[in-house]
């Protein structure tokens, strides 16, 4: 059966379009663009408050066979602009529902096999940056912040043990293999996440990490 990856890109504001059109002109079904907030991996930008710039993040899921096509048109697409203009990686996604039809594959990546791990950090709107700042303490670089939000309804279901309500934020962080577990730990102790259903953190491993622009 089909192997799928997710692949995602996180550029500059108003730039998703330059990463979709290359996709799609590579053979990839389209895509998703959300807003993020970047936070930068200088404390001394952040305190001055340029570490704050918007980003758009861009999710696109197609067959593991025809990702590299896709991987090298957007590479080729992000020639041109300024050095370190953004990143790109992509997940292994086993399982793929489309149309009520769900499609399975084998092409899960081992752990040990990761150079890279995206660690997701769920938490309450206010708590991303305490979040980055212990994860940077651990050795992590930069992190990308999205907005959430939820139904706010008192019969919500709980998702992974954390009522889904309004204002939270999902702060991704891209980091080395080896330092994954000092990150997470890190983030683990925070005193904003000390009640129970306060936030979530998971991790996956990272193939093809790219950072887009010039070489």
């Amino acid at each position: 059966m089909s192997s799928y990856n997710l692949l995602i890109a996180a550029v500059p504001h108003n730039k998703a379009e330059l990463v979709s059109d290359a996709a799609v002109g590579a053979g990839s079904w389209g895509g998703t663009v959300l807003m993020g907030r970047m936070i930068s991996a200088s404390p001394v930008l952040s305190v001055l408050g340029l570490g704050g710039a918007t980003q758009d993040i861009v999710l696109i899921l197609n067959e593991e066979s025809g990702m590299k096509k896709i991987i090298d048109a957007v590479k080729d697409a992000c020639k041109k602009e300024r050095r370190n203009f953004g990143i790109m990686f992509t997940l292994n996604a086993d399982t793929f529902l489309k149309k009520g039809i769900i499609s399975g594959g084998d092409g899960s990546m081992k752990d040990s096999e990761a150079r890279q791990d995206l660690i997701c950090v769920i938490v309450n709107k206010g708590y991303a940056d305490d979040a980055m700042a212990a994860a940077r303490k651990a050795g992590a670089g930069g992190g990308t912040v999205l907005n959430a939000r939820g139904t706010a309804r008192e019969d919500d279901v709980k998702f992974f043990g954390m009522h889904i309500v309004p204002e939270k934020e999902m702060l991704m962080i891209v980091t080395e293999h080896e330092k994954k577990a000092a990150v997470i730990e890190a983030i683990r102790t925070l005193p904003c996440l000390e009640q129970t259903g306060s936030g979530i953190t998971f991790s996956a491993g990272v193939e093809n990490f790219t950072v887009l622009g010039k070489n």
